[in-house]
């Protein structure tokens, strides 16, 4: 087996993914669930993270509640957690786990993943990121990006420059989540990647970064200092890291992917992650199929029959029962929304941390 990299690997691992609600709630998120394979999807990422840099230096962060769902995990991998006092989004968790590591080790490269991610192989995964740390001890913030095969609107894209190193480039800007029509000129044009959400910088140059960009932040910094998380995290404002520092900063790189990655944060990506059937149904759970085609069924606690139907979505778990067309499914966070505050006149929705967070 081949050395670990001499980095740190932080998993962000708060986020409830109301994207695949019913299967995923707080009470049950979606990192403890089997999505991307037989394996929890933390489970999955903390296998990914000791491998490339050992047990000691893995961290997971995520609010106390969340923590202590995934502490057999934790526990079984040999990791440490970092509990987030208040979720304030992965600006502030990330500048927090670096100051952490920072003061640990000063000058320690850190490498940024999330929970809810399927990658393979982890062969290409390590090649990959040997060359973000590269730019990241170049100096440079560097994300980890994938050569788009199809218009994806619901991921972030970055636009590259040019070439640093063989697979690696500068990072000219970032697009959030765009329309149909400019995802499919990005895709057209070769020159852009999606954004991953994996990172590789030292821990130093991100904070530096921050300090001077992350003005959502400021407010927390001398909290920060003093090594007062509670006071750094109720100080800060709720914000994404792409926002409050790389779209900001200048010396920003990107390395491309060579792995196979997806974002498990939909039901889409379930169908991504699993063979269907002749009919292109997916099925997790008993299921029982006739005349049925393009449907996604999954069930924990009963058999669902389906007859005669298309293109639907079905999911059923945490007491709950969902039906609705597959094509509408990525919506699904905002119509639940509209439904609580329907059955809770008077309140206003929460605003959630993962929706900041891409």
């Amino acid at each position: 087996m081949p050395a670990h990299l001499n980095a740190y690997c932080v998993i962000l691992a708060g986020g409830a993914g109301r994207r695949l609600w019913p299967a995923s709630t707080p009470s049950r998120p979606k990192q403890l669930l089997p999505f991307a394979s037989s394996r929890p999807l933390i489970d999955a990422a903390l296998s990914r993270a000791v491998e490339i840099a050992g047990p000691e230096r893995v961290r997971v962060v995520a609010p106390a509640p969340v923590i202590e769902l995934m502490r057999p995990s934790l526990d079984a991998a040999g990791a440490s957690a970092l509990v987030e006092p208040v979720a304030r989004g992965t600006g502030p968790a990330l500048i927090w786990a670096a100051s952490e590591i920072e003061r640990a080790d000063p000058g320690a490269v850190m490498i940024s993943m999330h929970a809810d991610h399927r990658i393979k192989p982890l062969a290409a995964l390590r090649q990959t990121l040997e060359v973000a740390v590269e730019r990241a001890l170049e100096g440079y913030l560097c994300c980890v990006g994938v050569r788009p095969n199809r218009p994806e609107t619901n991921f972030g894209y970055i636009e590259t420059g040019r070439e640093l190193a063989p697979g690696a480039f500068e990072a000219e800007r970032f697009v959030e989540k765009p329309d149909q029509l400019y995802a499919e000129e990005y895709v057209e044009s070769g020159r852009f990647l999606w954004n991953t959400g994996i990172f590789a910088w030292t821990a130093e140059c991100f904070l530096q970064a921050a300090r001077i960009h992350a003005r959502e932040v400021r407010a927390g910094l001398p909290a920060l200092d003093r090594g007062d998380a509670k006071g750094f995290f109720e100080a800060a404002g709720q914000v994404a890291v792409d926002v409050c520092v790389l779209e900001r900063t200048g010396r920003v790189a990107a390395a491309e992917a060579t792995f196979d990655w997806d974002d498990m944060g939909s039901w889409d990506a379930l169908v991504r992650s699993r063979e269907a059937d002749e009919d292109g149904n997916i099925a997790s759970g008993s299921v029982r199929l006739l005349d049925a085609s393009d449907n996604v069924v999954w069930t924990e606690n009963r058999r669902a029959t389906v007859i005669g139907v298309r293109g639907l979505l079905i999911a059923e778990a945490n007491g709950e029962l969902l039906v609705m067309r597959r094509s509408e499914a990525g919506d699904i966070q905002t119509m639940v929304r509209e439904l609580e505050s329907e059955e809770r006149p008077g309140e206003q929705p929460e605003e959630r941390p993962e929706d900041l967070s891409g």
